[in-house]
């Protein structure tokens, strides 16, 4: 299933990240252990936020995705499941008449 993962950073833990030259390496990692689509980077709320787009084979994957966020950078963690055009697509032939 694609899944947007939204990974809000708590400021002061991501900046001892940063000073200690951690931060950059945590992320490679765990863009290295999720491979998304597509992995965006802004602020929200004040707070340094990902956005990554990825699939989810099993939801058991879940802790392993989570946990480096919660334990490394005192990170909000939040899924989604989202579509793209074409799931639209097909989601809507499957509830239109005739379709």
């Amino acid at each position: 299933m694609r899944m947007l993962l939204k990974v809000q950073m708590d400021t002061p833990a991501s900046n001892e990240a940063i000073r200690a030259g951690m931060l950059r390496t945590i992320m490679e990692e765990a863009l290295r252990d999720i491979r998304p689509e597509a992995a965006y980077f802004t602020v929200e709320s004040g707070c340094r936020t990902a956005y990554l787009f990825f699939d989810l084979a099993d939801p058991s994957q879940l802790p392993k995705i989570s946990e480096p966020f919660f334990l490394k950078l005192n990170a909000k963690v939040h899924y989604s499941p989202v579509m793209n055009s074409e799931d639209l697509a097909k989601g809507l032939d499957a509830i239109t008449p005739g379709g």
